[in-house]
């Protein structure tokens, strides 16, 4: 039985990157690992079929609350998928709901955090959910916001994104490792090289490169302009639209600007998100 790892994130936060990146890491082979794949290689937290599983009716009949309590039961048959550890994504903030947690820590061996600016996540998250920008914003700012059960999803609890990111990484923890994905951008090989530290990966530069250059951006893009993405919501035209950070600059007003920054202000100084012209 293996210990589950961990890749969580707020939405729209580089989840993916760092999920193609392992997965090419780890298979190493001499094209990149099928984006639609990436799935055999991290299981999704809020995957329908694995609730499906352990109960005997369907989801719709029974209550969110009787759903929330599987939890640590689904996660705890996650740790028998391999001898090893087992990556599994989430989007789920560090809490509980229901008085469950949302995380099954007894079955928890790591876990790795990529935070983004929320500048930057609020036009990709309006995107992602078909909102307006000011409907995006107002999402990070809700205490309680999620998403609701769907065909392919259980109830996601992703709380406001200072709620989020500060249950995950306010207090340093030797078996968590947080990255700004704004690192990740700059400087790719100090970054990655970091996770393969963490995780405990010989050291191999070739290895590396490979991995970074088969899951970057444009790699992904290119690989969803040809064949699609599974997890490309149906309204949105791309799930790979940007990847770049600043964006928010080509998009956001100054008073959205200023309505994030008031929202998220002492999460946002801590990790340096402020923006020198609106400090």
């Amino acid at each position: 039985m293996g210990g589950l790892i961990w890749l969580a994130s707020y939405p729209k936060s580089g989840n993916t990157w760092m999920r193609a990146f392992l997965a090419n890491l780890l298979a190493d082979l001499p094209s990149p690992v099928p984006v639609n794949n990436l799935g055999n290689f991290c299981i999704g937290e809020s995957d329908r079929k694995l609730y499906e599983g352990v109960l005997p009716k369907p989801l719709e009949e029974v209550g969110v609350k009787e759903i929330t309590a599987l939890r640590p039961r689904v996660h705890e048959s996650l740790t028998h998928f391999s001898k090893g550890p087992v990556f599994v994504k989430t989007h789920n903030y560090m809490g509980s709901w229901f008085d469950v947690p949302l995380l099954n820590l007894q079955v928890t061996k790591a876990a790795i955090y990529i935070v983004r600016n929320p500048l930057d996540v609020v036009p990709s998250a309006a995107n992602h959910f078909n909102e307006t920008i000011d409907q995006a914003i107002k999402r990070l700012a809700t205490v309680g916001n999620g998403t609701p059960l769907t065909a392919s999803h259980i109830p996601e609890v992703h709380n406001s994104w200072s709620l989020h990111v500060d249950t995950w990484s306010l207090h340093p923890n030797p078996h968590m490792l947080a990255l700004r994905y704004e690192d990740l951008v700059a400087n790719p090989e100090i970054q990655f090289r970091r996770v393969m530290q963490f995780l405990g990966l010989p050291q191999d530069e070739k290895r590396l490169q490979k991995a970074i250059r088969h899951s970057s951006f444009n790699a992904l893009k290119a690989q969803e302009d040809r064949g699609g993405f599974r997890e490309r919501p149906e309204h949105s035209k791309a799930f790979f639209r940007e990847g770049r950070s600043e964006a928010w600059r080509d998009i956001l007003t100054p008073d959205q600007v200023r309505q994030i920054i008031n929202d998220h202000r002492a999460t946002m100084q801590r990790l340096g998100y402020i923006p020198e012209d609106y400090a």
